[in-house]
């Protein structure tokens, strides 16, 4: 969490953060009050200072005496503890910084600020929150149908941060070319370990790095390398280097990025135990000892580091465990002999070797087990030996705890060499931080890239089945005094439908909009004006940001902003009632709204009286259009049809109806035209209004509308049509690898006698930490389970990753890996299922679900009966 700094300049507000743990900060400038909002509803900050110049006032419209002119901003920083300071921004809040936290004074900050030109606007926080890149209530969630319901934490927050913060045109198109690259995929993908860069870096900057965040950089690292050494994911790779750097600020030569992944994967690799097999990771075992004993003093440091480094430590270690195993023997087995000999009815001698946990001692436990007459038999003399156990404090532990110096020796002898040989593997983990420490940008930047990649990855899996489409990005060119590229004046979206509907459910209306002016949209309630609006802005904010869009088609120009405006409520907290709060988010569009930008207004003007709200609408109608901006103003104000516009460039839209049985009920489709119907009736009496209660509201309109009562009818008014032109991880050894091949050569020999075009199946295989790639959503598949005890599992399903993730979840599985056709049909699957259940069991391999190869419901065993020809594609 940063430090956060808000100040303001002529060109607006400014917000610096300053990350301590990164040693970096970064300047968000040129922001407008509703965009700082969202950044800091966004953000948490460990503290927050608030600079002199936000209480200087130049247009004399605040209420907050202390506060400059907003309000918005001022509400989201009372609820916060906040200092003011003055001075020059940067330095100031370095200095303030450096106190905090108690740095040095010549402890530098890196800025890893990305240039921000023809990037757009952030988002305000009313278009963030009424299409759900916030969670809102009543709101459809954006983010939940961008990612499976699998991928969360970093990866959705970087999707999230990518929404609110809309790239650069040329990062936007990177993001795209990732995006599509990565939905063509046929070969497995890593499982992109997630590592937070700040912990990252505050772990080893502190040397406090354990084995598991070892092992997990180490992930990080080789996970790279993977995507580096394959050809289909080295293009990938290579397109995620500029996403990357905009998210950290970090610029790195790919071939030097990759060398380097290569030296910290060597040199964690030197240090660390990846290899569970070696010997001398087990923890020491003795006949006389308990094994819950050992086990609890050296798991914490055994398995931790290769043994090599720490033999010696190894060696003294075992050495005093086989002493504290003789020791023990000597003294405490001879005693429990004579107790094994004693017959006695209950109530007699008991004894045995026990493990004291929270003392981390090796006792004797026993009772009436002293001779009533010393004769000089086997064992007194030990007996005579024992004496109360004592914890650290020196008192007595129990009645039953006994020891003998001999075993007391033995225990701290141990004790000593377990704690030497954990003290030396911290030693060693810290000077792998040390190492580390210097590579710290890169193992930053393979961290952020490697969230990236499964952001990206999920999104092109939930595209693929949701069925959306990579959008054609159009720029604009930026040169002073050059025409407008092609498309760059036009947004067209075919086959649109609503992004919180699943399309595959075959639920969702789609339109198409082919948008060249600003559209005046009119409809009755329940219309899908809004709904329609939400769309047209989610679908429109995904494009910019490279993302997949809810369509069967689209062309979107790399708006400068987009701004979506809905219904407003009031603001107690800053005196202003709804009209108020709609007309400062009002003046807010208008001030920025430029020919590149969409804008989309909901309903405007509906909190004051309708005359002067009318005029006011028509006024923002014709700033709208002056400005050349795209967008959508929806009303039910129709007097503005009456007003003498000037606008020039408007294009009449409306929410269809039909006639249905002589009621007036909505299609929901975009029409060319005018639409005077509210249908306000209608909806009063569907939401439960009295019937009284609306036959009174009927009688009273028909006294004062009569005469246009009889106009107001579904049909175009004054209509401009627009134009219809169309736009568009770790290597497997060697015999573990030609154990696959063997595999994977008998799956094509078997399911090949099954298809018309055998030569067209291919075998593909999936690592122990690999998933499959996006090609695979929404096919059939059969699928064959490598075990780690060597059994197979053969299986079929239309869901092979979350299949897979099942399998893994299962104890035991976690290692497995897998072989896959992809066929046409579940049919086809379910006959080569049975079909492999039954031949690999007769050519030797061992199944772990052989009894399903007889289920009536998988197909018919090639044993049985011949095989129909199929083709598959």
């Amino acid at each position: 969490m940063p430090v956060v700094g808000i100040s303001r300049s002529a060109r607006g507000y400014c917000m610096l953060s300053i990350f301590e743990t990164m040693k970096a900060y970064s300047l968000d400038d040129g922001l407008t009050e509703e965009a700082l909002v969202t950044k800091l509803r966004t953000r948490r900050c460990h503290h927050l200072f608030l600079h002199a110049s936000l209480r200087h006032n130049a247009s004399g419209t605040c209420r907050w005496g202390e506060f400059g002119e907003g309000g918005l901003l001022w509400g989201e920083c009372s609820g916060r503890n906040f200092e003011w300071f003055e001075g020059d921004t940067l330095s100031e809040l370095l200095s303030r910084v450096k106190d905090v936290y108690g740095l040095d004074d010549e402890v530098s900050f890196r800025n890893v600020n990305v240039p921000s030109k023809n990037r757009p606007r952030p988002l305000h926080l009313g278009t963030a929150t009424q299409i759900g890149a916030l969670p809102t209530e009543g709101i459809p969630c954006l983010l939940k149908v961008l990612l499976p319901s699998t991928c969360s934490g970093l990866p959705s927050l970087y999707v999230r941060d990518l929404l609110l913060n809309p790239p650069a045109y040329d990062i936007a198109l990177k993001i795209q070319e990732t995006c599509k690259l990565m939905s063509t995929v046929t070969c497995s993908i890593p499982e992109f370990t997630c590592v937070s860069s700040a912990k990252l870096v505050k772990l080893l900057e502190q040397r406090e790095a354990n084995y598991i965040e070892f092992c997990r950089i180490k992930n990080v690292v080789d996970e790279v390398l993977h995507m580096h050494r394959h050809v289909e994911l080295v293009e990938i790779l290579k397109l995620l280097m500029e996403p990357t750097w905009v998210a950290t600020g970090l610029k790195i030569d790919f071939e030097t990025f990759v060398n380097e992944c290569h030296w910290a994967s060597d040199t964690i690799g030197e240090m660390i135990s990846i290899d569970d097999n070696e010997s001398h990771q087990n923890v020491s075992k003795c006949a006389n000892v308990p094994n819950e004993f050992f086990y609890d003093m050296e798991s914490s440091w055994r398995g931790r580091v290769k043994g090599i480094h720490i033999e010696e430590e190894i060696t003294q270690v075992e050495k005093s465990a086989e002493a504290l195993s003789l020791a023990v023997a000597e003294d405490f087995h001879p005693i429990i002999s004579r107790i094994k000999a004693t017959t006695a009815a209950l109530g007699g001698p008991k004894g045995e070797i026990a493990y004291a946990r929270e003392h981390e001692s090796v006792w004797f436990k026993g009772k009436r087990f002293t001779p009533s007459i010393w004769a000089g038999t086997a064992g007194e003399e030990q007996i005579k030996q024992l004496k109360p156990a004592l914890d650290s404090k020196g008192k007595r532990v129990g009645e039953e705890w006994f020891t003998t110096p001999k075993v007391e020796v033995a225990l701290v002898r141990y004790h000593e060499a377990s704690e030497n040989a954990k003290a030396r593997v911290l030693e060693l983990l810290r000077e792998l931080s040390i190492k580390l420490q210097t590579k710290i940008n890169v193992l930053v930047f393979a961290s952020m890239l490697l969230v990236i990649a499964k952001a990206l990855f999920a999104h092109a899996c939930e595209g693929r089945r949701r069925k959306w489409v990579f959008p054609t990005l159009v720029g604009f060119n930026t040169d002073e005094g050059a025409k407008a590229l092609d498309g760059a004046g036009r947004m067209k979206l075919t086959g649109l439908s609503p992004y919180w509907f699943d399309v595959v459910s075959g639920t969702a209306v789609h339109n198409t909009v082919d948008m060249q002016s600003l559209f005046l949209l009119t409809g009755p309630n329940g219309g899908g004006k809004s709904s329609l609006l939400r769309s047209i802005c989610a679908a429109a904010l995904l494009g910019i940001s490279g993302l997949m869009v809810p369509a069967e088609s689209a062309c979107i120009p790399h708006f400068d902003s987009i701004m979506l405006h809905m219904k407003s409520y009031d603001s107690p907290v800053d005196g202003k009632s709804s009209f108020q709060v709609e007309m400062s988010e009002i003046r807010s569009i208008v001030s920025q709204a430029t020919s590149r930008s969409l804008v989309l207004i909901d309903e405007i003007c509906r909190g004051t009286e309708t005359a002067k709200g009318t005029c006011i609408a028509g006024s923002v109608v014709e700033c709208l259009d002056t400005s050349g901006c795209l967008g959508i103003v929806s009303t039910h104000l129709h007097g503005i049809f009456s007003l003498p516009l000037t606008a020039k460039n408007i294009t009449y839209k409306a929410m269809g109806a039909e006639n249905v049985e002589g009621q007036t009920k909505p299609t929901w489709k975009l029409t060319d035209g005018v639409c005077r119907e509210s249908l306000a009736f209608e909806t009063a009496k569907r939401e439960g209004v009295p019937e009284s209660l609306i036959q009174r509201a009927e009688a009273l309109y028909l006294s004062v509308y009569a005469k246009d009562a009889s106009s107001e009818v579904v049909k175009p008014n004054k209509i401009v049509t627009p134009s219809n032109n169309d736009q568009q991880i770790c290597k497997p050894v060697s015999s573990e690898r030609s154990l696959e091949k063997d595999l994977a050569k008998a799956i094509i020999k078997i399911c090949g006698k099954k298809m018309i075009e055998p030569e067209a199946l291919e075998c593909l295989s999936i690592g122990a930490r690999e998933l499959p790639p996006p090609s695979t959503v929404g096919s059939s598949c059969v699928y064959v389970m490598r075990r780690p005890d060597k059994k197979l599992y053969i299986g079929q399903t239309d869901d092979l990753e979350g299949r897979i993730r099942a399998h893994r979840a299962k104890e035991g599985l976690q290692g497995s890996s897998f072989l896959y056709l992809m066929v046409k049909g579940k049919s086809m699957a379910c006959q080569l299922e049975t079909l492999l259940i039954n031949q690999l069991h007769e050519q030797g391999y061992s199944l772990a679900n052989l009894a399903d190869g007889k289920h009536r419901n998988f197909g018919t065993s090639s044993s049985l009966s011949t095989p129909d020809v199929v083709s598959i594609s």
